[in-house]
């Protein structure tokens, strides 16, 4: 292809390009529970977040949220859930997380706002359970690509199913 003929692509659209990229990456990497290595998309100063059902823009300073996780608590959250003895996760489940609706909702040189709709399907010794809602991120350009700096999952569920918890990464 000759220089004449090369088709020039905004930079809006190389940016969600990147991020669908960075999104999918991370959904495969808690698919496959390797979540030593999805622990690494994640700065030092990050929070992963998933606020009450009853109160999804609540602020998790003064009301109850499901998960507000800083980076000491999200690294035990991995260790505990990789150990034989979490119950809950022994052996793990299987999981599919499903990606759609990716938008860009803004960005500064240091950051990128993005949203997306998600749906998780976990199975478990037969049954088969399915959270739905959006994701909420703050992702940090860095030299090495992108990173979490915040990580919010809303629910769509009012409830949460018969187990009452939550015992996966959302």
């Amino acid at each position: 292809m000759s220089a004449p003929d090369m088709v020039t692509v905004p930079a809006d659209v190389l940016a969600r390009i990147e991020v669908e990229d960075f999104l999918y990456r991370e959904a495969a990497l808690l698919d496959e529970w390797r979540l030593e290595e999805w622990l690494d998309l994640f700065t030092l100063d990050c929070v992963y977040e998933v606020p009450a059902t009853d109160l999804p823009d609540g602020d998790p300073a003064r009301t109850f949220a499901l998960i507000h996780d800083g980076r000491p608590m999200l690294e035990q959250r991995v260790i505990r859930l990789k150990k034989p003895t979490a119950h809950a996760e022994f052996p793990h489940s299987r999981t599919r997380r499903l990606l759609t609706n990716v938008r860009l909702l803004g960005s500064t040189e240091e950051e990128v706002m993005v949203g997306a709709n998600f749906q998780v399907i976990r199975v478990r010794r037969g049954v088969q359970v399915s959270f739905v809602g959006r994701y909420e991120y703050v992702l940090r350009r860095t030299g090495g690509g992108l990173l979490i700096r915040h990580r919010k999952a809303i629910l769509d569920q009012d409830t949460l199913d018969a187990q009452g918890k939550i015992s996966i990464i959302l």
